[in-house]
Parts: C-alpha cells; structure tokens; sequence
C-alpha cells in the first residue's frame, strides 16, 4: 500500500482547489469544487474571490441570474450549494432525492399532531398544489410573497417543546424544504444585496431548460464518489460518509463501485481513484508546488471537505 504524505495531500489541494494556481471561472471552481457551499449567501462569493482571477461579485451573480450555468440548490447533508446543472443533478439523484420521504413523513406528523389539520398529507398536498402553481405562474416568489396562494405558509409549528434548543418553525420554511428535497424548486435572486438571506424560489423546470435531468441513484453515487475523490482524496471512509451523508454500508459499496484504492495517511486507511495513486507528473517533485496562501470562509469547501481535518 502505497503511502501519501502530508506534503503530497496539501500539494494535490492547492492545485485541485484552485488555491495554488486559480482559476479563470467561477464556473470551473465550482465543478472543480464539486460544489460551493452556499448556506450562509457571503460564503459562496468569498469562496470564489479566494480562487478565480480578477473575481467581482457580478461574475457570480451572472452565472447564477442570467447565464443559470450555476444553480443554488439543497444537496449533501440538507446543505445548499452552489453547482452546476449537470452536477446539480447527479447531486440530486445521490443525496437529496433520499431525504424526501422521511421529510414528508416529519412535516405531516408535525401538521396532524399539532392539530394543523386532520389528514395531514391531503393538507400538505393541497398546499404544495397552490405554492407550486403559484411560482409556475410568477416564475419565482418570496415565501411571504406566496402566502396570496396558500395563506397556511403563515402558519407556525412547535418543535424540541419543553428542550433548550426548542421553537417554532414557519409552515413555509417546511413546505419550500421538502419541495427542495423533491428537486421541485431551486432558490433564485435573493431580495436585496448579495449578502442577502430572503431567497426567491422558482419551479426546477422553469429554471433551468427542462428541469433536473433523471440519473440513476447508484450511478450518481458512484459519479458523486468519483468526483469527491478525484477533487478531496486521499480520503477516508468516514471523510465521505460525513460529507455526502450516506451511512458506512453505501459508502463502502459505493468506493467498491467507482473501484477506489487504498493508501495510506500516517496510520490510517485513505482511498484515491485507481488512475491517481501514483504522484501524477504536477505533483512529482511536491516543490514544483509553488508556496501559497488563502483566506477562505469559515464554510468553505476545503474547509468542509473531509470529517476529519486535521
């Protein structure tokens, strides 16, 4: 088993990060990225400024409003990212299509035991009709915009009663959340400035031309694993456990798939794609690497990118 020092690892992420040599698109560093964390709206614009040459925020807003080569969308670990559309769908398909049912089975139970309504899938139902109607009509909308369509977005739901960390909950905020699990609706132009957190959504196949594209579970998956490792690795199994959500067996199966092979990390086991465990000709001698430094969100998809960071 072949080692991979320390060296060797922050050579391979200087380079593949873009923060060693950057990059001349926003578009590239989010492919490269597999993904630019976007929960907190600053953090995908200073993840770009630390990677794309000449970078203003314009750039970003372009790509994402005008161009729509990027889109903001949930994915791993219920967390939104900023990718591109064909890897929006492999997103889709490997991790956020599987958060659905269990979401839809938590908002009804919330609705039924808290006495919203007395069949609580019907009412869901119905209100995700009016709300998705409603956005196909306006092509992007507020959730307090949308309530003129379904008055019960305003509602409030108690959660962790009784708990530290207990409260209440927007109807809206549940409802726009599962439609996002379902790949039915991307967020749009936020109201306001780009630091700005008051999202439009808008219907996925208003948004971008024809919607998601349908990709196979495992093949998107394996497509996820392959991607991750060829940006992140070496990894470990618990490194891609934690940063696409899945439990220990799929990710197991899933590096079976995509044919990873083990390396070693200074007494742990980490894996890479069989076309990448030898030093690869820019990274063999590491001092060809030149010396460098970033200021990166605290969010950042380096900073993110494996459960064990050190």
């Amino acid at each position: 088993m072949r080692e991979v020092a320390p060296d060797e690892r922050r050579a391979r992420l200087g380079r593949r990060h873009r923060l060693a040599e950057p990059a001349a698109t926003v578009e590239s560093v989010a492919g490269d990225l597999v993904g630019l964390h976007s929960s907190d709206p600053a953090t995908v614009y200073l993840s770009a400024l630390a990677r794309v040459n000449g970078f203003v925020v314009p750039d970003l807003e372009a790509a994402l409003y005008e161009r729509r080569s990027l889109v903001r969308m949930l994915g791993m670990r219920r967390t939104m990212f900023v990718v591109p559309p064909d890897l929006a769908a492999v997103m889709d398909a490997a991790c956020t299509r599987a958060l659905a049912p269990a979401e839809r089975r938590r908002v009804i139970g919330l609705l039924e035991d808290q006495d919203v309504a007395g069949d609580g899938s019907a009412w869901l139902e119905d209100v995700e009709e009016r709300v998705m109607a409603a956005l196909q009509a306006r092509g992007e909308a507020t959730a307090v915009e949308l309530t003129a369509a379904a008055p019960e977005l305003g509602l409030k739901l108690t959660f962790g009663e009784g708990k530290t960390w207990g409260g209440t909950v927007g109807v809206s905020t549940r409802v726009l959340f599962l439609l996002a699990t379902e790949g039915r609706i991307v967020r749009a132009r936020p109201r306001g400035s780009w630091v700005s957190s008051q999202y439009r959504s808008a219907p996925a196949d208003l948004w971008l031309d024809g919607g998601l594209v349908s990709v196979d579970s495992d093949g998107a998956r394996t497509e996820l694993a392959r991607r991750w490792l060829r940006t992140y690795g070496p990894g470990t199994v618990t490194d891609l456990k934690w940063w696409t959500g899945w439990g220990v067996r799929q990710t197991r199966e899933t590096l079976a798939a995509v044919g990873a092979v083990e390396v070693g990390l200074e007494g742990e086991t980490g894996y890479v794609l069989a076309d990448d465990v030898d030093p690869i000709e820019d990274l063999n001698p590491i001092g060809e690497v030149a010396p460098w430094v970033a200021l990166l969100p605290g969010l950042d998809p380096t900073v993110m990118g494996w459960k064990d960071r050190d």
